[in-house]
């Protein structure tokens, strides 16, 4: 215990004598958002960060064009001692229109500050009996894509053990759920024609994703109530006068598990064909991106999360507000036993408005940022210096597994 406490109150004096060489880091990700699988002067940034350190091996451009990965160790244990990867993860794209609104830039910061602060309390320590390594993955396009998706098929994940991040909110909890994602996109094809002179010779495709678009806000009523799905018309047509020979509709689709996308996936795809046999158009369904996992919960690292957060003065809500979001980390909780926490900002405002956009970039959310990395790593160390833990840890994963009721393999969600 003395050991634990004392790499707590190391790795929290670490974090806090990089507080403005961190700071600095997510304003500078902030200044400049970009967008999913663009995200290149952020990569830059980041692997610039790492690279400062000579103790860390840092890979640009790993596996994604804008991925990165941060290697340190391994560190303590005796030779030919299993090594336990120890994972955070960073984000940095932001949103078309309003830049970082969900705060990404304080993603990256936290995944950066949580493993510098982690590494400072190792090598504090002249004889640790497990033989650590620190693994930073860079993981872009959330916000569209999946990029960590990408990263568990090229095998990012296959040697990390435990791994953690977090997501800022409107407020402090240990575990949120998420839910499981997918996304449509629905294009009609019709024939044009002059809509005044002779309407009769034109297909309108127009009317195709107007029908398709009533027939789905129908079908919310007869839906699970937990069951979410939402979309836009992204192309109408060119001219008044002109029967719409081309329509395309954008749909996101949403259950509290991944399992029950399949049951929503195909009543949304017969609204969509029902659409196009009233109309006499041709319709094509696609899914251009991966489906997103709900999160799996881990109450041992939630419960451990919790009780550094409140040494450090977090206060917890004890009924978090639902929230019907989605993240690719979902999928990587399927693969790895992670925590994915989310924190209070120092605003009231919600996420994806200008407002928040604001509070991510200003210093009064620093406190509430670092407090959180340094909540994650000091649960790293309680699972580092207590093997029973890590024991306990593996098996809320496999058991969280089970009660998914089907087998997941990520590949089966993509497209």
């Amino acid at each position: 215990m003395e050991k634990q406490k004392q790499m707590k109150n190391t790795l929290q004096l670490c974090i806090d004598k990089l507080h403005d060489k961190l700071f600095s880091l997510s304003h500078d990700i902030w200044n400049c958002p970009e967008l999913a699988c663009n995200e290149t002067k952020a990569h830059d940034r980041l692997v610039r960060f790492f690279s400062e350190d000579d103790a860390w091996r840092v890979e640009s451009n790993f596996q994604l064009a804008t991925a990165f990965r941060a290697t340190w160790g391994p560190f303590g244990g005796r030779e030919g001692d299993r090594v336990l990867n120890i994972g955070f993860l960073c984000e940095y794209d932001a949103l078309p229109g309003i830049g970082h609104a969900c705060g990404h830039n304080l993603i990256a910061e936290v995944g950066a500050a949580g493993a510098l602060g982690l590494k400072g309390a190792l090598e504090n320590e002249s004889d640790f009996p497990v033989c650590v390594k620190i693994t930073v993955l860079g993981t872009p396009a959330e916000e569209d894509h999946g990029g960590k998706i990408d990263l568990i098929l090229a095998g990012a994940f296959e040697d990390i053990d435990l791994v953690f991040m977090a997501h800022p909110a409107q407020q402090d909890v240990a575990f949120l759920p998420c839910v499981a994602l997918t996304d449509m996109t629905v294009k009609y094809h019709g024939k044009a024609s002059h809509a005044a002179a002779y309407p009769w010779e034109g297909v309108n495709a127009l009317d195709a994703a107007v029908l398709a678009y009533n027939n789905l806000s129908v079908l919310r009523q007869q839906l699970n109530p937990d069951w979410r799905l939402h979309g836009i018309i992204k192309h109408g047509g060119v001219k008044p006068n002109i029967i719409p020979a081309y329509t395309e509709l954008e749909f996101y689709l949403r259950t509290p598990l991944v399992k029950d996308l399949s049951a929503l996936k195909a009543k949304a795809e017969a609204c969509f064909r029902a659409a196009a046999v009233a109309t006499g158009c041709q319709v094509e369904i696609t899914y251009p991106n991966h489906a997103y996992s709900n999160i799996l919960p881990n109450d041992t690292l939630a419960n451990l999360y919790e009780k550094n957060g409140k040494a450090l003065g977090i206060q917890f809500q004890e009924e978090p507000n639902n929230f019907s979001g989605s993240t690719d980390f979902g999928n990587v909780s399927f693969i790895v036993p992670g925590i994915h926490p989310f924190f209070y900002i120092c605003t009231d405002a919600m996420n994806h408005t200008e407002e928040y956009t604001k509070a991510a970039g200003s210093e009064k959310a620093q406190l509430y940022t670092l407090r959180t990395a340094k909540a994650l790593a000091m649960t790293a160390v309680d699972v580092l210096c207590c093997p029973d833990l890590l024991t306990q840890v593996k098996e809320d994963f496999n058991l969280a597994k089970l009660k998914q009721e089907e087998k997941y393999t990520p590949c089966s969600f993509t497209h």
